[in-house]
């Protein structure tokens, strides 16, 4: 692996690390001090720590954060294959990583913030394509090449992972991510449904792309 690569591979694992901690934590801490956060805020701790980390880390790895993402930029042909691969292992591991230290900080807690259909799994489905849909629609419409520049930009992705949550938390767990979905479920060995966060997401993204050269 060159060395290009590890960097911006520690930055996807810092960044989802992040990502998870700061997500799922708000959903665990709402659990066990009954409430505190709400959907709302729950939704907003998404939205914000997205923001964060790609003014954080989005000049060096593109604050991809997320598989679909990456695999979605590699479909782009703005990734090449390896570095694809590097991000999405970097990825995972990050996402489990920051679920094991909140089991740590939080053993009493009977979630860890997994993602669980509220309804049926094909509603489920179709609500994780549209979100990912819509979330990689924006990504690659403010990015260039395969990093997000500037201020709007972490501003529109932060704010639609923000909306997302919000609309579809209540319906599939909002998820738009196969790394946020795998770490909390590996962890707490609810492994049920996380086909439907794996595959919806990327197949989402994709689509996004196949649009979005559409339009261009």
């Amino acid at each position: 692996m060159s060395e290009s690569i590890s960097k911006t591979s520690f930055a996807e694992f810092i960044g989802t690390f992040l990502l998870v901690f700061f997500g799922t934590g708000a959903i665990i801490i709402n659990e066990v001090y009954d409430g505190v956060i709400g959907h709302l805020g729950i939704s907003m701790a998404f939205g914000l720590i997205v923001l964060a980390v790609i003014y954080a880390i989005g000049e060096v790895s593109g604050a991809h954060l997320n598989p679909a993402v990456s695999i979605s930029f590699y479909i782009a042909k703005t990734m090449t294959l390896s570095k694809t691969l590097s991000y999405i292992t970097a990825q995972v591991l990050g996402a489990i990583f920051a679920s094991i230290v909140l089991k740590l900080l939080f053993p009493e807690a009977m979630t860890l913030g997994e993602t669980l259909p509220s309804g049926s799994i094909l509603q489920t489905f179709v609500m994780e394509f549209i979100l990912s849909f819509a979330l990689m629609f924006v990504i690659i419409n403010v990015a260039t090449g395969s990093k997000e520049q500037g201020v709007a930009a972490g501003l529109a992705i932060g704010m639609t992972v923000l909306i997302c949550a919000l609309i579809g938390g209540p319906i599939s767990g909002a998820s738009m991510n196969p790394a946020r979905s795998i770490g909390p479920a590996l962890i707490a060995f609810e492994l049920h449904h996380l086909w439907i966060y794996i595959l919806s997401p990327i197949l989402g993204a994709i689509s996004s792309i196949l649009v979005w050269k559409l339009i261009k």
